[in-house]
């Protein structure tokens, strides 16, 4: 799929670049031919006008002069004169004929292919006159630009077909990365799934199965309860993650108390580490507001919460700390102490289904929790990133704040 979206990629930039250049060298071959042949004629006219014009030495004249000559007949179409020194006029009966042809047609102006001459025709009541100018030179000049944009076009046509090429690459990166997180998202989806239905199915074969007794079967049964709210936890967090990925940003937002949403947040969890052993400590700054979805920001914080005391050393320290960071910026820091992570590790734990630490993965940890924070905050234009320094698992998030 990706080969054929680069591939159609490349068709559409070349399609575009070829109409384009097409456009742009068939524009400057016109205009230019264009160009000469007015000015062609332009000449010819100011020969006609003043036939017997002499040009002073050494005058700059900005006229274009190509190589002409006039003939005049009479009446009755015979030569009587001619006039120019730029050929060899002594061919009368040449010359007779280039009148005839130049007399012959309906056009006062025209072009004589055969001889690469262009004709203006003027007539008085006595004489009937033609100026005749070499146009030899001008289709010369045509047919080297011709072929110049021909090698022009074909060189810019390869070089944007190269350039093309690259840019698609770069352009169904973020598809191409999409297409890869997808598929390692519905691998791993199942491989969470796989077990749980697996001692489901298990069971239920095993308590279908003679010589069960009510003992065992209760022991089933826990067995598959336990399976059971283990997957609807499971999916409730991908349906979670999809709805935080597919939610427009700026949508239901709200001014938010950021400061006392945290502390708010915070709270609960209180009981939870003192059962555990844990010290929280909760440091906030009072009057920071922001723009965004309190819900979905106040599950960023429960994320964060619930990380530190599963992954937090027994009787070890957790902290929350929110403080204004610089100018419009505000900074939430979730920190426990515990086991240091990895630097290979601290980009990789948002992405989905990702542990560090897969002994966890049936402690009711799937690997979704950050994903859905770093989806939450991505809508509300704000970041999060993890350190692990000085015996402290950090992980940080900061947002654009109002006040």
């Amino acid at each position: 799929m990706i080969r054929k979206l680069r591939l159609k990629f490349v068709l559409i930039n070349m399609s575009v670049v070829t109409i384009l250049l097409g456009a742009v060298f068939g524009l400057i071959f016109y205009f230019t031919s264009a160009n000469l042949e007015r000015e062609s004629i332009h000449m010819m006219q100011d020969i006609a006008a003043q036939p017997f014009r002499l040009e002073a030495p050494g005058v700059a004249d900005d006229s274009v002069r190509l190589p002409f000559f006039t003939l005049q007949m009479d009446p009755a179409g015979d030569l009587l004169d001619t006039g120019g020194g730029y050929y060899d006029l002594s061919d009368r009966e040449f010359l007779g004929g280039l009148a005839r042809a130049a007399l012959a047609s309906p056009q006062k102006l025209g072009v004589l292919k055969e001889y690469d001459l262009r004709y203006y025709r003027f007539d008085t009541p006595q004489v009937r006159s033609v100026v005749f100018a070499d146009i030899s030179s001008e289709r010369a000049t045509l047919d080297g630009l011709f072929k110049t944009s021909l090698v022009l076009g074909g060189v810019s046509f390869l070089g944007f077909l190269w350039a093309s090429i690259l840019l698609s690459k770069w352009a169904v990166r973020p598809v191409e990365q999409a297409w890869k997180e997808q598929r390692q998202f519905v691998a791993a989806a199942s491989h969470e799934l796989k077990t749980p239905l697996t001692v489901i199915m298990t069971s239920a074969q095993l308590m279908a199965g003679p010589g069960c007794d009510g003992h065992k079967q209760a022991e089933f049964l826990d067995g598959i309860l336990v399976m059971s709210a283990q997957m609807k936890k499971l999916i409730e967090q991908m349906l979670e993650l999809a709805r935080a990925d597919s939610a427009e940003p700026g949508l239901a937002f709200a001014p938010v108390d950021w400061s006392s949403l945290v502390s708010r947040t915070a709270l609960p969890f209180e009981s939870v580490f003192f059962e555990k052993g844990l010290n929280l400590q909760v440091e906030v700054e009072e009057g920071i507001c922001l723009w965004g979805e309190a819900a979905q920001l106040g599950q960023v914080v429960e994320i964060l919460l619930d990380n530190a005391q599963k992954y937090a050393s027994p009787g070890g320290q957790v902290r929350v700390e929110l403080c204004r960071q610089g100018r419009g910026r505000c900074l939430l820091t979730v920190a426990n102490q515990g086991p240091p992570i990895s630097p290979e590790d601290l980009p990789r734990l948002f992405q989905r289904f990702y542990r560090a630490d897969p002994a966890r993965s049936r402690s009711g940890s799937f690997g979704l929790g950050l994903s859905i924070a770093r989806s939450i905050l991505a809508r509300h234009k704000g970041r999060i990133w993890a350190r692990s320094e000085d015996g402290f698992n950090r992980f940080l998030v900061e947002l654009p704040c109002t006040s």
